[in-house]
């Protein structure tokens, strides 16, 4: 019996790491898209858009799968603030993205893994071992030489990878709320809804002010391709994401993100030529080692007994 338990937990937990290697690995095109559409259109609007887009893909499976009208007004107003967080996240990092190079915002936003793993110790009761918090601490040593931050060069705009990194932080813990009780489809769909209004209202409050964040425009057809990338990569990512925090905890996935930086090196010296210097390559070398680490040491505690309790109550 305790065997079979055991099995399914190594499972699922094997599981929610593979999708979120796989996330990872598409997440850093959204900004590719995103970086190529800020030249013309403002952040709210790329935002905008890709909520919309997100929902759109997401209507079709919430119709035919018979959950449009699942979520309770408890959960609507959930997933309003859910909205409305991922909307202050995803304008402050688009804004990043028109001043500093991909691969830098990535890195300073993955501070994220590590927020993520301190609230989700203390609000959602999951145990973190020091071997982990150690891991989450190699890692975001390896993004630092990754990037090689300058606030003296982008100002305050280097904060705001931070402003975003919070706030998915939240948003990933009441994913993790969410998503043991709801379809990861409603989940989704109603956030790109919520974040659609909330950009509608941004945009519509700002015509004529002269902004380069809010101020709407009419995009180019390039514009519009680049605004289509962005929503489709976005809604793949999103649901990969999901499924991966209903399969393992979060705390768990959490240093597993430090790979979308390889991944985000990698696509933008392939579209903008940004090719990493060595100490660059040393960090993303120190970001895989301490990703790896992480599986092997997950996978090593799921495979222990259930009933020996000295090991399982205690995070790898």
């Amino acid at each position: 019996m305790n065997s079979a338990i055991t099995k399914n937990s190594s499972s699922e937990v094997s599981m929610g790491l593979m999708l979120m290697f796989f996330s990872v690995l598409v997440s850093p095109l959204i900004d590719i898209f995103s970086k190529l559409a800020i030249t013309t259109i403002p952040s709210a609007e790329i935002t905008a858009a890709r909520f919309a887009i997100q929902a759109l893909c997401m209507l079709p499976i919430v119709i035919w799968r018979k959950k449009l009208t699942d979520s309770s007004w408890r959960q609507s107003l959930f997933h309003a603030i859910r909205g409305a967080i991922i909307t202050i996240s995803m304008i402050s990092f688009v804004t990043t993205l028109k001043y500093m190079a991909v691969a830098d915002a990535i890195a300073i936003f993955f501070v994220e893994p590590i927020i993520l793993t301190i609230l989700s110790s203390l609000f959602l009761g999951e145990t973190i071992g020091w071997r982990r918090y150690t891991a989450c601490g190699v890692g975001f040593f390896g993004a630092i030489l990754v990037i090689q931050p300058s606030f003296q060069e982008v100002g305050y705009v280097a904060l705001l990878p931070v402003v975003s990194a919070v706030c998915i932080a939240i948003s990933a813990m009441m994913n993790r709320a969410l998503a043991q009780r709801e379809d990861p489809w409603v989940m989704q769909f109603h956030m790109g809804l919520w974040g659609l209004l909330f950009c509608g209202v941004l945009l519509f409050f700002a015509r004529g002010s002269g902004s380069d964040v809010f101020e709407p425009i009419m995009p180019t057809m390039i514009g519009l391709v680049w605004l289509l990338g962005v929503g489709v990569t976005a809604a793949i990512a999103s649901i990969l994401g999901v499924y991966a925090y209903r399969s393992a905890p979060a705390s768990t996935l959490a240093p597993l993100q430090y790979f979308e930086i390889v991944s985000a090196t990698i696509f933008a010296w392939l579209v903008f030529g940004d090719f990493p210097d060595a100490i660059k390559w040393l960090g993303i070398l120190i970001i895989i080692a301490s990703g790896l680490y992480i599986i092997w040491r997950e996978r090593r505690f799921a495979s222990k007994p259930v009933s020996d309790t000295s090991e399982a109550t205690r995070a790898p």
